[in-house]
């Protein structure tokens, strides 16, 4: 049995969920950032519900909502939820990110979201394994980019920011598909694992408020199990040992 995920503030079972918590998640709900005080904050495919649950503990006042496809993760997340300092101010959606914005445009409440936060599926190769479950949790079959930036502009408010983490290599033709539904790039961060390791993950933030972009690298280790000073103050609120 996969034990739970223990932060400084808060536990995440992690045994139903087929994508464990990892570097991606986490170095995300850290990198977000609440500047411009969001009032409702949106989780696409929550998982665990790990980012949910650093931006609750990062921020003590605002509403966050998740959406989360699949049976056995959506159970899990609302658990983590249900357990954690936060309870009244998360709740997760058993939805497909589709449906759930089709269901808020027809209610008229699109652009309700000021910051919409997600670790997407982005594995395109053309192999699966034999967990559907798995697949489904790391593939972009079951939410295509497209697809991804279409709801999320939709979602999203006048002064609301879209923040993500991808693959480097994904990252010109999604800020491509991003400036087709006006939304620009204002910050990007490239992620190193090591000092002379190739850049293999992107942080990107994006809003309809067109400025310059503001570009950062991170790198996590120097050597294995020593983390760079930059990450570590990035992240040590919610590690146990940093």
């Amino acid at each position: 049995m996969t034990q739970p995920f223990k932060c400084k503030q808060f536990s995440v079972s992690q045994d139903r969920c087929a994508m464990k918590i990892g570097t991606d998640g986490v170095l995300l709900g850290a990198w977000a950032s609440l500047e411009h005080l969001p009032n409702t904050i949106l989780d696409i495919g929550a998982g665990t519900g790990i980012i949910s649950l650093q931006l609750a503990q990062r921020d003590q006042h605002t509403q966050i909502e998740a959406v989360e496809i699949d049976d056995d993760a959506f159970e899990q997340c609302t658990e983590n939820f249900e357990k954690s300092p936060w309870a009244d101010r998360l709740f997760c959606y058993h939805a497909s990110l589709q449906e759930f914005a089709q269901e808020l445009i027809e209610e008229g409440e699109q652009h309700s979201y000021d910051l919409i936060i997600s670790n997407p599926p982005f594995y395109t190769e053309d192999y699966k394994t034999q967990d559907k479950q798995r697949d489904q949790a790391r593939f972009t079959d079951a939410l295509p980019f497209e697809h991804l930036i279409l709801c999320a502009a939709h979602l999203l408010s006048e002064k609301g920011k879209f923040c993500l983490i991808l693959p480097k290599k994904e990252e010109i033709a999604f800020v491509a598909l991003a400036a087709k539904q006006h939304l620009g790039l204002l910050r990007k961060c490239d992620v190193r694992g090591t000092p002379s390791s190739e850049i293999k993950r992107v942080l990107l933030e994006f809003s309809f408020l067109q400025t310059e972009t503001i570009s950062d690298e991170i790198v996590i280790e120097t050597k294995r199990h020593e983390y760079t000073e930059r990450y570590i103050a990035l992240v040590k609120d919610f590690y146990l040992k940093m």
